[in-house]
């Protein structure tokens, strides 16, 4: 059980069933974690663009949109760790769910003993995850889907955290601007990659026309330096 009193870590269940979503929310509550509740996709789209959340508890079978679509979805714009509890118990769902990005999936009837060990587990991988990484990166690293830059937060769009993060896995190494558009969708052209880095090295850089830590190499790319 979550035991800190002080940062509550938000939750955020996609679920049609009002009964069960209740039954969900009271439990996690309990449990001292700060539960909100949608019942379609079209909402928890809207909800994940406007709070920050720590793990998202999807069902697939949704009134507008099936579960697998969100996923699809919010893979490679949303950075959130989502666990599904869904009826449906046949190996290629499940197969599916894990394809488009779910980390666990979890079937009902639900055990809610069960459910609170397996959210546990992987907020506590992603947590030690983070912290190894602050230790590797004392000036960029990934903590709670956020860049913190000298320990302090940086608001950032979906792409230019996604940017960032490319950066920060490939620390000290030159990146190709062909590259960063292959591996983030969002990003169409060289042109509207430049902007998100001028947009980045604005929020980074002391003075962005002579940057330090987000640079340019000529004829080869970006690197980002530690």
């Amino acid at each position: 059980m979550n035991n800190n009193m002080n940062e509550k870590r938000k939750i955020l269940i996609v679920e049609d069933d009002v009964e069960a979503s209740f039954l969900m929310q009271n439990f996690l509550e309990n449990c001292n974690y700060c539960v909100n509740c949608v019942e379609t996709v079209t909402d928890g789209i809207s909800y994940l663009k406007n709070e920050q959340y720590d793990l998202l508890l999807l069902d697939l079978n949704l009134p507008d949109f099936s579960g697998l679509d969100l996923l699809s979805t919010i893979q490679n714009s949303i950075t959130i760790p989502i666990l599904v509890v869904s009826a449906y118990n046949d190996t290629e769902t499940k197969i599916q769910a894990f394809k488009y990005g779910a980390i666990d999936y979890i079937t009902k009837p639900i055990n809610f003993l069960e459910l609170e060990a397996r959210i546990e587990a992987q907020l506590n991988r992603i947590e030690n995850t983070n912290s190894s990484n602050k230790k590797i990166n004392p000036i960029f690293n990934i903590f709670n889907n956020q860049v913190l830059f000298k320990d302090e937060a940086i608001l950032l769009t979906s792409t230019e955290f996604s940017i960032l993060k490319v950066f920060i896995e490939y620390k000290n190494i030159v990146v190709s601007r062909d590259h960063l558009v292959d591996l983030i969708p969002s990003i169409k052209s060289h042109r509207l990659l430049d902007n998100h880095i001028k947009n980045i090295r604005n929020k980074i850089e002391h003075n962005s026309k002579t940057p330090q830590y987000l640079t340019t190499i000529y004829a080869q790319g970006y690197k980002l330096v530690f």
